[in-house]
């Protein structure tokens, strides 16, 4: 990584980032070649934090042999100060592949699904809390209850030490692994730069999810995990789904 550079336009900032062969004069005289003639305009006040839609069902009928569904729920910001707690949690629950709790219940144990998974989506003026599944039209109504099953599961009952220390070492171990390749080094630039991050994020990055405890799973899951408020979006034939608004 030899440069990186960003600038303001409009109410949105423009952020270029860039990894490999080349110098800073050298990146100077290309980003100027590239952008100096967008107008620079005047920065306008970000708009407010907006709440998610929550609690409905929508069902777009469709003749296929599945229903693809997508879920989610108001999640977090990126600088919430449970941020890291919930991504350790959603590494348990839905974020870690065949380890996760949903991919166990819902294609190991009941073969309803090939894959299964829930993920943190903090956009700048909403934060998200959000998964997808398909499966057979008839087995549809079974799969997202137990979907929020699994979610009420761990908001009532925590997580285990050794989940926690499991996801620990995974998340902590893998982490090299984004730094892979010039693509990879600068998609994470652009990411410390998009979410405030600061210059020291990724030397403190692992520490602090070493830091996460029990406790702090179970406060951020009381927080974040609400299956009421879930909002199911359903496309096929879904036999047991009927639409909410």
């Amino acid at each position: 990584m030899r440069g990186f550079a960003a600038r303001q336009f409009a109410r949105r900032r423009l952020v270029v980032s860039v990894a490999g062969d080349i110098d800073a004069g050298a990146l100077k005289t290309l980003l100027d070649a590239t952008f100096g003639g967008l107008p620079a305009g005047q920065p306008q006040p970000d708009p407010a934090l907006t709440a998610p839609q929550t609690g409905a069902i929508k069902v777009i009928q469709r003749d296929i042999g599945q229903t693809v569904m997508m879920f989610g729920m108001p999640g977090l910001l990126r600088q919430d100060p449970d941020f890291i707690a919930a991504y350790v949690m959603n590494h348990v629950l839905g974020g870690g592949g065949f380890t996760s709790r949903l991919t166990s219940e819902i294609r190991e144990k009941r073969g309803l699904a090939y894959s299964v998974y829930s993920y943190l989506a903090p956009l700048d003026e909403a934060g998200l809390f959000m998964g997808g599944v398909a499966t057979q039209n008839q087995r549809a109504n079974e799969t997202v209850a137990l979907i929020a099953r699994e979610f009420a599961r761990l908001r009532d009952t925590g997580i285990t030490q050794q989940e926690l220390d499991d996801a620990k070492t995974y998340l902590t171990g893998s982490f090299a692994l984004r730094f892979d390749t010039n693509a990879k080094i600068s998609g994470q630039l652009l990411e410390l730069q998009l979410d405030h991050l600061g210059i020291d994020y990724l030397n403190i990055r692992n520490g602090l999810i070493q830091a996460v405890s029990l406790a702090d799973i179970e406060r951020t899951a009381k927080r974040l995990l609400a299956p009421e408020a879930m909002l199911l979006v359903a496309v096929g034939k879904p036999q047991g789904i009927q639409p909410e608004q």
